[in-house]
């Protein structure tokens, strides 16, 4: 059985995810919380499995929570569950180790997919927060010029900087002002921002 912990501070909100989370064989809401202080402490005294998270919480808010949480239990798995569904909310849950992202505007059914994705060790964003970044990032990726689509394919695929470098037979420098200007077009903080639009776009394996 999954034990999981809904933490939203509208206390109807969570009675309705819980009756609906509850439906699913295997799946048990063992805990509800209205905030971050009460989440940390539920969290990690009922040893939660799954955590589905707002991200407008008093005392203390949902990202600093989601980050301090993975810091003190790193194999837990969280899905966002938030009314805020653009950048750069998006990309900072992702990128401080959220496993899904859910808009409170999808499907009910689609909170169910993504427990089950992240379960089975897979990463899911509600169909509408997709089809959003999917449009977004082949737009992106037309911006690109042919030298920092080069560069771009290198460092989603775990070159540095210097491996890049030798493989395209440039300068060290230029890699790195090719690297700055292709993450701003991409809204990429980081190289495994750009792995993970690699791998989505099917550009590289994982």
């Amino acid at each position: 059985m999954t034990r999981i912990v809904l933490v939203d501070d509208h206390a109807i909100v969570r009675e309705g995810f819980k009756r609906l989370i509850e439906t699913e064989p295997g799946l048990d809401v063992i805990a509800e919380c209205g905030d971050a202080e009460e989440a940390l402490e539920t969290i990690l005294a009922n040893a939660a499995d799954l955590v589905v998270l707002d991200l407008s919480l008093p005392n203390g808010g949902g990202l600093p929570l989601l980050e301090h949480l993975l810091s003190l239990r790193p194999g837990l798995r969280v899905v966002v569950l938030s009314m805020h569904d653009t950048e750069p909310y998006i990309s900072e849950a992702l990128r401080r180790g959220a496993w899904g992202y859910v808009s409170k505007c999808a499907a009910a059914d689609e909170l169910i997919a993504a427990l089950r994705a992240v379960l089975a060790g897979e990463r899911y964003l509600s169909s509408d927060i997709a089809r959003r970044q999917s449009t977004r990032d082949g737009d992106a990726l037309a911006r690109l010029t042919a030298r920092e689509h080069e560069v771009f394919l290198l460092l989603a695929r775990g070159l540095t900087p210097k491996q890049a470098a030798a493989e395209l037979g440039i300068g060290q420098k230029t890699v790195y002002i090719h690297r700055a200007s292709l993450m701003g077009k991409l809204g990429a903080g980081s190289e495994l921002d750009l792995y993970r639009l690699a791998r989505e776009r099917g550009l590289v394996v994982a």
